[in-house]
């Protein structure tokens, strides 16, 4: 499989782990404040952003879903209360960040729709043709190996059924100085402010800069056999929405 140029960026640099220990490591250490910060640094704008990705699946009427690199869970609760699926299974490589998520969907009273399970995008513990509906929310480019983690997702969903990714973009124009400013300087400094932590958003930056954004992204989803490929970019390109189907 192709190697891409972010599956090798990792958190932190000095560490002898893989990319996935580290990835996993650092949510675990951000994640009593990883929702709060989502909130801060995007000024709330996050929630529109995944709003517009679970809209993708609307006409779908998906009744299971996937949920990859679910974290707190904050899309598996929208994907509830937007889609009303009749089970949602949300995975993710970071303990910390599931037991944060177990509580809030136990608090809105969840438990019968959603599962928090510990889970590998690369080796996804379910069975082929297992879901109507696959999402990933800032997750693809934090895969150690983007092929595999694409091709396992292809391999669980039924036929027709579709694959909607949500990812960080960087925006062209007047509003990509301010966009690297912010990303570089700014994130980090409120990474380490509020979680003792400035790698992890050192990171984000690092990571989104390496990632095979755009038309690219949607040739890798062609190549690993996704069709009716699509891309939507949200304000201003920060974050871009990538749609594919698995073939009936």
């Amino acid at each position: 499989m192709t190697k891409f140029s972010h599956d090798t960026v990792v958190p932190y640099q000095r560490s002898g782990q893989g990319k996935k220990e580290q990835v996993a490591g650092m949510f675990d250490h951000i994640a009593f404040r990883y929702d709060f910060l989502n909130r801060f640094l995007s000024c709330g704008i996050d929630v529109w952003w995944r709003k517009k990705m679970l809209s993708k699946l609307r006409s779908l009427e998906p009744r299971t879903i996937l949920d990859v690199a679910t974290g707190t869970g904050d899309v598996a609760i929208m994907a509830a209360k937007q889609l009303n699926p009749e089970k949602i299974t949300g995975i993710d490589i970071s303990d910390g960040m599931l037991e944060v998520g177990r509580k809030k969907i136990a608090k809105l009273l969840l438990n019968n729709k959603i599962e928090l399970l510990r889970g590998d995008s690369e080796a996804i513990n379910s069975g082929d043709d297992s879901f109507d509906a696959v999402t990933v929310a800032f997750g693809v480019r934090n895969f150690e190996n983007l092929e595999k983690g694409l091709s396992e997702i292809l391999r669980v969903l039924k036929p027709g059924g579709m694959l909607v990714v949500l990812e960080f973009s960087r925006p062209t124009g007047a509003a990509r100085w301010f966009y690297n400013l912010y990303m570089n300087n700014i994130a980090p400094f409120f990474g380490k402010l509020f979680c003792k932590d400035k790698e992890a958003y050192q990171y984000l930056y690092s990571s989104v800069k390496a990632f095979p954004e755009g038309k690219t992204f949607l040739h890798v989803l062609e190549q690993v056999g996704f069709h009716e490929t699509s891309l939507n970019r949200l304000s201003l390109g920060i974050c871009t929405i990538y749609c594919g189907r698995k073939q009936v």
